[in-house]
């Protein structure tokens, strides 16, 4: 097979009115992600929230268009799979993932509804519904916080600016101090992330305490007889999603 790289036209990369332009995407990068130390409480806050639901029997639900919904989906994969610790599998949904049932009720309702009527059927109050958007104006988006809070669920909004109609129906708040939809996703990133450390941590922590025997008792693996042990090696915990 020919190597088309080499029969290529070279391109030059150092055009420096690009440059300039990356420099400032990383400069303005740099300077929002030190303005999200304001709001670390508020990010603690959701990741305490989600543990409750989860110490309550709940599921996590995540939703989003476009970029957002890769950012709902990375959530959802960080709390199924695991994000540093190996830990037992966590349960949440993206519920932008199934094209069959999104294209169903947009067909034969509205687009605005694809979100929303999921919610209408899954949502219990223990659990967390997760809604990413950059803009806050999406009204698939915001119907869907206004369905789930309906059903008695708390509702979450991952946004930037000034939360726009979204915030309204949204019980925790999550704005990326950034106007620019780049930024804003950054941040997501960097917030779900921080979430997740505190739910995995919390996770691995009750899975340990459940497996401790209690004084005078022994564990199943104590009881059981040697040779129905497993000898094989667990694997070795890595880290979440790339």
């Amino acid at each position: 097979m020919a190597d088309i790289g080499n029969a290529a036209e070279p391109v030059d990369v150092a055009d420096p009115a690009a440059l300039g332009t990356v420099r400032e995407d990383w400069s303005e990068h740099v300077a929002t992600a030190q303005a999200m130390e304001a709001l670390l409480p508020e990010v603690r806050s959701v990741a305490e929230l989600v543990c409750q639901a989860y110490a309550a029997g709940g599921v996590v639900y995540t939703f989003g268009n476009g970029g957002s919904a890769a950012d709902a989906q990375h959530f959802t994969g960080e709390l199924i799979g695991h994000y540093k610790r190996d830990r037992r599998a966590l349960p949440a949904v993206t519920i932008s993932t199934d094209p069959t049932v999104m294209t169903c009720i947009a067909n034969d309702y509205d687009y605005d509804d694809v979100f929303a009527r999921q919610l209408e059927a899954l949502a219990r109050p223990q659990d967390v519904v997760c809604g990413f958007s950059t803009s806050g104006g999406s009204r698939n988006v915001v119907a869907a916080l206004k369905a789930a809070r309906g059903r008695g669920a708390t509702t979450v909004l991952f946004g930037g600016g000034d939360g726009g109609a979204a915030k309204e129906h949204a019980d925790r708040v999550l704005l990326s101090p950034s106007k620019h939809t780049p930024r804003i996703q950054e941040m997501h990133t960097l917030m779900l992330h921080a979430i997740s450390e505190v739910v995995d941590a919390w996770a691995a922590e009750t899975e340990t305490e459940a497996a401790t025997p209690a004084a005078g008792t022994h564990s199943r693996a104590e009881q059981a007889p040697a040779a129905a042990t497993d000898s094989r090696e667990p694997h070795a915990a890595q880290g979440g999603q790339g």
